[in-house]
Formats: structure tokens, C-alpha cells, sequence
């Protein structure tokens, strides 16, 4: 209500909506004019009945290697934790049936009948990623101790479909290939530098040209070193499998009629068993055969 200059009194209506009718529900929104964006969207479902391999691979490791000093050749700490991360990746994805990883690389096999994620490729290959990283952070310490970790490392993914248990078994024994090649010539190199009183250069130089059978020649005829005895872990890489196995435990139980007493208590479970053994032959096969499914599904 207001006052005129002449006195008079003026009315001035306005009208006010319900406060609810500012607001759009939740269930609106969802089927708003903006939907339309989810056809961008592409279709990244994995073919049927095919083995879902997630590879990861470290970023710029060289640096982040040197930065953090780890030991050459090969470092325990940091192969130990590879190895740890990716059990923690296998533990929270049940159906990865195998894992083998070598250097700054770990690869993972689903099922070929698994439906994690309704085998979306990009679900499946980020999953993997971050919790691979993340537990590489986590747990740092339990490896490295007091070193500090002075930035946080990256991982780059790809996914790639194998339709035969052939395909996949060529794939992994690629990759264990390439492990024995880059180890020999690592144990070679460093041992030429670090005893042998060569620069990187020159060593470098020494190696050009040279075959696995004088890698080896080099090791045993000028340090003494049969490389068929360094550790099997750097030449073969790192299998992870699911295997079962009894564990006994003690539990305080009331027997009827008795006291309480301690009774040993035997269960058997499921766990993630680290290998470092030959995976391209058929030995390891013919012991593991829960890994393969059947070529016909």
C-alpha cells in the first residue's frame, strides 16, 4: 500500500507463486530437453565369448625410476609393489582369471564369459587403472619404507580382445618374451657399467649388433655370471592365479556338555598366488587348466 503526493491511497497487487513451481524434480531432469546428449555416447561393449585383456603400462617410468633411485638392473622394491598393486587389482575384480607382469607393465585376463561392467571397454580398462594406481600409492611405504614417493605415478591402459585360448596364450608368451629379451640386455648393460668400469656409451657400443648367445657369453667369459642363475623373477616376470589353499585357524568354541577350549578350525579359500615360472611351454597349463575356458563357448 502506498501514499500519493495528493493523499490518496494506491493499491499495488502482486502474485506469488507456489515456491515449489521454481524448482524442476529430480525425475524431470532426467527426462529433460538435455538428454539428448547421451547419443554421443559411444558403444564400447566387448565382443562375446572373447578373453578381455586390460594392459597397463608405467608413464615415463625412466624418470620416475631415476628420481626415486631405484636399483639397476632390476629393483626388488619396485617389483614387489607391481606385484602387490595388481594383487590388490585382482582381489577387487574376481573374474580376472590370470594376471603376468614384467618391468613397469602388468596385464590382466577376464573371463571370457564375464560381464563385469556389462563389458564396457572403457569401464573395465579405467577400473583397473585407478585401483592399480591408487594401491601403487598405498602402498608405497610397505616397500620403499621411509623414501618418499615425490609424486604420484601414472598409468596408461589399453584394452585388447583375444577369441581363442591360443590368441591369449600367444599374447601372454609375447609378453614373457619380451621380458627375457629386455632383462638379458639390462643385466648385460648394467654389469658392463657398474663392473666393468664402462660408460653408458661405451656399453651402449658393446652391445650393438650382439645375439642373445653372446649376451650370455659376455656375462659368464668376463664376470663370471651364468644368467640361467639370476633370479627367475627378473627373467620370467610375474604369473598371479587364483588357487586354493587350507588355512587352520584356532577359535575359542564351546564344546556342548565342556568348557570352553581352543579347537583348530581348517578352511579352504581362494587366493592370489604369485609365479615366476615358464608360461609359454604347456607345463604350466596342463597344472593351472581352471584358467582356460573351453574354445567352444
Amino acid at each position: 500500500m502506498l501514499i500519493g503526493n495528493s493523499g490518496t491511497l494506491a493499491v499495488r497487487c502482486c502474485i506469488v507463486k507456489p515456491l515449489a513451481c521454481l524448482f524442476t524434480s529430480t525425475s524431470n531432469m532426467a527426462k529433460s530437453k538435455f538428454e539428448y546428449v547421451r547419443s554421443f555416447e559411444t558403444d564400447d561393449t566387448c565382443l562375446r565369448n572373447c578373453y578381455i585383456v586390460v594392459r597397463l603400462d608405467g608413464r615415463n617410468f625412466h624418470k620416475f625410476a631415476a628420481q626415486h633411485n631405484f636399483t639397476k638392473p632390476n629393483d626388488n622394491r619396485a617389483l614387489g609393489l607391481m606385484t602387490r598393486s595388481a594383487r590388490s587389482v585382482m582381489e577387487e575384480l574376481e573374474d580376472i582369471v590370470i594376471s603376468y607382469g614384467q618391468s613397469d607393465e602388468f596385464s590382466f585376463v577376464f573371463k571370457r564369459t564375464s560381464t563385469w561392467f556389462k563389458r564396457r571397454a572403457s569401464k573395465l580398462m579405467t577400473h583397473v587403472a585407478s585401483q592399480f594406481s591408487s594401491s601403487y600409492v598405498f602402498y608405497w611405504k610397505e616397500f620403499f619404507g621411509e623414501q618418499p614417493l615425490l609424486y604420484p605415478p601414472g598409468f596408461d591402459g589399453r584394452v585388447v580382445l583375444y577369441p581363442s585360448n591360443r590368441n591369449l596364450r600367444d599374447y601372454l608368451s609375447w609378453r614373457q618374451a619380451d621380458c627375457h629379451i629386455n632383462n638379458l640386455y639390462n643385466t648385460v648393460f648394467w654389469t658392463l657399467v657398474q663392473k666393468g668400469g664402462l660408460t653408458t656409451v661405451q656399453a651402449e657400443d658393446r652391445l650393438k649388433g650382439t645375439l642373445a648367445a653372446d649376451k650370455n657369453e659376455i656375462l659368464f667369459s668376463d664376470f663370471d655370471i651364468n644368467y640361467n642363475n639370476e633370479s627367475a623373477q627378473h627373467r620370467k616376470g610375474t604369473a598371479l592365479i587364483w588357487e586354493k589353499r587350507d588355512e587352520t585357524v584356532t577359535k575359542r568354541m564351546k564344546v556342548p556338555n565342556e568348557e570352553e577350549k581352543d579347537v583348530a578350525v581348517t578352511r579352504s579359500r581362494r587366493r592370489v598366488e604369485a609365479h615366476h615360472c615358464d608360461i609359454i611351454g604347456d607345463q604350466f597349463w596342463e597344472d593351472h587348466p581352471e584358467i582356460l575356458e573351453d574354445d567352444s563357448c
